[in-house]
């Protein structure tokens, strides 16, 4: 992010979502002939010849447009192109640097290969990214993709469950763009498109999660359903089939069956009235790929887990109980079929067995935080990782085979990385899907930041550069990218069919975007 005065930009025009496309201008320098190459020459009605002195002084008589002029005025000298390039916008460092009266952040698209930014009908606390037949690991544009969200409408009855297709979504046109691109100028113009299907749901959705799908796997057919599960502030968990929606968004003309997409596949009370934000989906896999658990967590500290069988969905009655206050995050292990951790504001990890009786959890990171525990990340290549992100704004890597087991008098280990960045809660963390060393993360303090573990500062390289700006705030060196301008940002998702694109939601619609860095 550059900085720029208002009165600057108060000529532009268009959403910031959008790539500015800022003209070429184009110099040319008239040629002008030496006098050895002039001559003389013969006037046509005078039998007179005229001096080169009596011609340059005609022509200073006249403007350029032929026009006479006073010849008695000064004639400037022609105006020199300088060589000197125009100064490069100072890059916004939050924490460091503060805005002034006049100035507003304004987006560097040199180091972004896509941004779009998406205004919806109501705020979306969560959402979540839907499998699609385009393919996997995509890297031309224009992209598409397929979002599920859940509204924070103004009353419960008027929340609903949507399905976004964002479609034409361009590379960000830069001034320096080759001509080898030239094929490419006429979608560059093309604005993105989002459309949308939707169902209602009685409450505001708390969070939204879609059902795993094998990676590589097509979409199922519309016959078959394709389920998500959305946390209702009201206390019900609520799965529905969006299928259909899909289908309408992609076939014109597609009747949705309402009797199957408008009324709720299954609803787990198992909380009772207690509402809650922690979810997550897991395929059983193995000789039945279909069988799904989904696992539910409310504010009185309770985890619920309900499986599906071939005659429907099966919720277990017993709650898993070691926590002490408001479950926030769950996860499945990515190795383990049985395990999943979750997170707590009683500032604790806790790891759990499905198998282990009694529904308490066999070990954990009793002080994981010095605040409440918002979010936890389980790394599907390195599946001994685990991030965490704190109320603090802190974010924590662990190691989870130093985690302690229940009954030891062992302390809590040592993070194997932390990073106090964020400057208000972490609100959303996630491993990028593919590369075990990178992760994103959203914060209250309006930040989406990129970060890779793998990078390490190197003195010599840098020479001898110090990571600490003017304003006294350390830049971690594993801090790649920090993306600005949403407010209140809740949740944050890398794409995982197009490489490097990540999806965030705020109180001012969606972003997705994809940068330069990853």
């Amino acid at each position: 992010m550059s900085k720029r005065s208002v009165t600057e930009i108060q000529a532009s025009s268009g959403s910031q979502a959008e790539p500015r496309k800022t003209p070429r201008g184009e110099s040319k320098q008239r040629e002008q002939a030496g006098d050895d190459e002039m001559g003389e020459f013969e006037d046509a009605w005078e039998d007179e010849l005229e001096s080169d002195e009596e011609v340059v002084d005609a022509e200073a008589g006249k403007d350029e447009d032929g026009m006479d002029m006073d010849v008695d005025d000064e004639v400037l000298p022609p105006i020199e192109e300088s060589d000197e390039q125009p100064a490069a916008p100072e890059a916004y460092i939050p924490g460091v640097h503060q805005l002034a009266k006049d100035e507003i952040l304004e987006p560097d698209d040199s180091v972004y290969l896509m941004r779009h930014n998406m205004t919806v009908n109501w705020p979306c606390l969560s959402f979540d990214i839907l499998r699609d037949n385009l393919g996997d690991q995509r890297q031309r544009f224009p992209a598409t993709a397929y979002l599920v969200a859940g509204s924070q409408a103004d009353v419960a009855k008027n929340n609903e469950i949507s399905v976004y297709k964002m479609s034409s979504l361009q590379r960000t046109q830069k001034e320096d763009d080759s001509d080898d691109e030239e094929e490419d100028e006429d979608a560059l113009d093309e604005d993105p498109v989002l459309e949308h299907r939707s169902i209602p749901h009685l409450g505001g959705v708390n969070r939204i999660r879609a059902q795993p799908l094998p990676a590589s796997s097509p979409l199922p057919p519309v016959s078959q359903p394709y389920y998500v599960a959305s946390w209702s502030e009201t206390g019900k968990v609520h799965v529905w089939d969006v299928r259909p929606l899909i289908e309408a968004l992609d076939v014109p003309g597609y009747t949705i069956d309402k009797a199957r997409t408008h009324t709720p596949a299954f609803t787990i009370a198992s909380h009772g009235r207690a509402e809650g934000f922690a979810m997550d989906w897991a395929s059983s896999g193995g000789a039945n790929p279909s069988a799904l658990r989904l696992l539910t967590g409310d504010i009185n500290a309770k985890i619920f887990l309900t499986t599906t069988t071939p005659t429907g969905f099966n919720p277990l009655s017993q709650p898993f109980t070691s926590h002490t206050s408001s479950v926030e995050d769950l996860q499945w292990s990515p190795a383990e079929p049985t395990v999943f951790a979750s997170c707590s504001a009683d500032q604790s990890v806790q790891i759990w067995d499905v198998r282990a009786k009694g529904r308490k959890s066999v070990a954990g990171i009793d002080q994981a935080h010095n605040a409440d525990v918002n979010v936890i990340s389980w790394n599907r290549a390195s599946t001994y990782l685990l991030l965490s992100g704190g109320d603090e704004g802190g974010i924590k890597v662990w190691d989870l085979r130093n985690v302690k087991k229940k009954g030891s008098t062992a302390p809590d280990p040592t993070p194997v990385a932390g990073f106090n960045w964020h400057t208000a809660p972490i609100t959303s963390i996630e491993w990028h899907p593919t590369e075990d060393s990178i992760f994103a993360a959203s914060g209250a303090d309006d930040q989406v930041t990129l970060w890779d573990l793998a990078v390490e500062q190197d003195d010599e390289e840098t020479g001898g550069m110090d990571a600490t700006p003017a304003g006294g705030r350390e830049v971690p060196p594993q801090l790649l990218f920090v993306h600005q301008g949403q407010k209140d940002v809740k949740e944050v998702h890398w794409h995982p069919q197009i490489p490097g694109a990540v999806v965030s939601t705020a109180l001012d619609g969606f972003n997705i975007f994809k940068t330069i860095s990853v």
